[in-house]
C-alpha cells in the first residue's frame, strides 16, 4: 500500500491508534445498534397501537428527549463532577433496565400506548445524564490533536448502526415481532456498560483534572453565554434540531402512508439516510482544527434542502435517493457544531456546557416534534419534510444576514478586529 494511502487511513482512523479509545469504540458500537434497533421497534409499536397516528409518534419523541429540557444541565454537572466511567457504566445498566421491563409488557400482552410513553420518558432521563458523558470522555481518551477525529468516529460508529438496525430491525419485525426486538436490545446495552468496566481498569490519556473553582451549572451558564460562537451554535441548533432532525417520526409517517409499505421499507429510508450520514461521519473527522461559522451554517442549509427534496420524492426508491446525500448534509453540520462546542470550550467546563448544547440539540425534539406530528396529519406526511427543509435553509440564511450585517456596522465603526476566543485551561485557544 503506498504512504500516501497509509497516511490518508491514518488521519482518518488516528483516534483507534488509542487503545483505550478502542475499548469504548466497541461498547459504543453495541450500544448504538441496541438504540436503533429499538427506535425502530418502538416507532412501528406506537403506530400499531396509536392507528398510524404521528400525534402519538410524534409524542412517543417528545417524552423520550423531554429530560433534557428538564434535566439536561443536572446531567452536565454530573459528567464534570464524577469519574465518567462510573456514570456511563450506571447509565448502560439503567437503560437495559427500562428496555427489560419494556420487553416485558410487550411480550405478555399488556402492552398500552401509556406505558411506552412512560418507558420513553424512563429511557430518556437515563440518556440525559449519558449524553454529556459520552460526549466529554472523547477528551479523555486521546490528546487534544486527535479530539476531532474522536469525535467523527463516534459519530461514524452512531451511523453505522443507523445503517445496520433500522434494516435489521424491519427484518426482524417482519419474522418475529415488536417484542423480540426489544429484548434483544436489552442485552445489547449491556455491551457498553462491559467496555466501562474494562476501561475502570486502565489509566486513561488525557484525564481532566476536576477544578473546585470551576463552580456549578451557573457559572457553566454565564460561561456561555460570554461566547458569541457557542450562542450561535445553539440558535442555529434549537431550530434546524427541533424541525428537521424528525426522520424518525417522518419517514416512519412517509413509509406507511404516503408509500403504503411495511416497517422493512421505512428500514430501508433509514438506513439510506445513515449511508450518508456515515460518510459524513468520516469526512468530518478528517478536521485536525476546530470547524467555521460558515462551515456549520453551509451544511445546515444544504441539509435544509435535501430534506424539502426527499417532501417532493414521488417514490420509495427516489426517496431512498435523495436521503443519502441528505444524511451526510445532516451529520456534517452536526459534527460542525459539536466540534465546535468541544473545541471552544475549558475542559473543566466541557460536560456543563456540552450539557446546554444537547438541552438545546435533543430538547428541542421535545418541543417541535408534536408540532411536526400534528403538522402531518393536517397536512400529510410529506408536509412535515417541507416544513424540516425551509426551517433548515431559513435559519442559517438568517445568521448569516446578521453576522454580514454586524461586520458592516464594526467596520462602520472601524473596528475590524476579530472578537478573541477566551484561552482554554491547559489548552491552546482555537482561532
Amino acid at each position: 500500500m503506498s504512504p500516501v494511502i497509509l497516511s490518508q487511513l491514518h488521519r482518518t482512523f488516528r483516534a483507534l491508534s488509542y487503545p483505550g479509545f478502542r475499548i469504548y469504540a466497541v461498547g459504543q458500537l453495541l450500544g448504538t445498534l441496541g438504540f436503533w434497533l429499538q427506535t425502530t421497534a418502538i416507532s412501528w409499536l406506537v403506530l400499531e397501537l396509536s392507528g398510524n397516528s404521528g400525534t402519538a409518534l410524534g409524542w412517543t419523541l417528545a417524552l423520550q428527549f423531554g429530560p433534557y429540557l428538564l434535566f439536561g444541565l443536572q446531567g452536565g454537572k454530573i459528567a464534570d463532577s464524577f469519574d465518567k466511567r462510573r456514570v456511563l457504566l450506571l447509565c448502560s445498566l439503567g437503560s437495559a433496565s427500562v428496555t427489560a421491563g419494556l420487553a416485558a409488557v410487550v411480550l405478555t400482552g399488556h402492552i398500552q400506548l401509556w406505558m411506552v410513553y412512560v418507558g420513553m420518558a424512563a429511557f430518556g432521563s437515563v440518556a440525559v445524564v449519558e449524553g454529556p458523558a459520552r460526549q466529554a470522555f472523547y477528551s479523555e481518551l486521546v490528546d487534544r490533536e486527535a479530539l476531532p477525529n474522536a469525535v467523527g468516529l463516534g459519530s461514524a460508529i452512531f451511523n453505522m448502526s443507523r445503517i445496520a438496525g433500522p434494516a435489521l430491525a424491519g427484518v426482524l419485525i417482519a419474522l418475529t415481532s415488536t417484542g423480540t426486538v426489544i429484548v434483544m436490545c436489552a442485552f445489547i446495552f449491556l455491551g457498553p456498560a462491559l467496555s466501562c468496566a474494562v476501561l475502570l481498569r486502565r489509566s486513561l490519556s488525557n484525564p481532566v483534572r476536576r477544578d473546585a473553582a470551576a463552580g456549578g451549572i451557573r457559572d457553566a451558564l454565564r460561561y456561555a453565554a460570554a461566547r458569541p460562537d457557542i450562542i450561535a451554535v445553539l440558535i442555529v441548533s434549537l431550530l434546524v434540531s427541533g424541525f428537521t432532525f424528525n426522520f424518525a417520526l417522518t419517514l416512519s409517517m412517509l413509509a406507511r402512508t404516503e408509500f403504503e409499505t411495511g416497517a422493512d421499507s421505512y428500514g430501508l429510508l433509514l438506513t439510506a439516510l445513515a449511508v450518508g450520514a456515515l460518510a459524513g461521519s468520516l469526512a468530518s473527522g478528517r478536521r485536525s482544527t476546530r470547524p467555521s461559522l460558515n462551515t456549520m451554517l453551509a451544511s445546515s442549509a444544504l441539509l435544509g434542502v435535501g430534506t424539502l427534496l426527499v417532501g417532493f420524492a414521488p417514490t420509495l426508491w427516489s426517496a431512498m435517493a435523495l436521503l443519502a446525500p441528505t444524511g451526510f448534509a445532516m451529520v456534517y453540520y452536526a459534527q460542525a457544531a459539536n466540534q465546535r462546542v468541544q473545541m471552544g470550550v475549558r475542559a473543566d467546563f466541557r460536560g456543563r456546557v456540552l450539557s446546554l448544547y444537547m438541552l438545546v440539540f435533543l430538547g428541542s425534539t421535545a418541543v417541535f416534534a408534536p408540532i411536526v406530528g400534528v403538522f402531518m396529519e393536517v397536512y400529510g406526511a410529506r408536509a412535515g419534510l417541507w416544513l424540516g427543509g425551509i426551517v433548515g435553509i431559513a435559519t442559517p440564511a438568517a445568521l448569516a444576514l446578521a453576522k454580514r450585517a454586524q461586520l458592516k456596522r464594526r467596520a462602520a465603526l472601524g473596528d475590524t478586529a476579530e472578537a478573541p476566543v477566551p484561552a482554554l485551561a491547559g489548552e491552546t485557544a482555537s482561532a
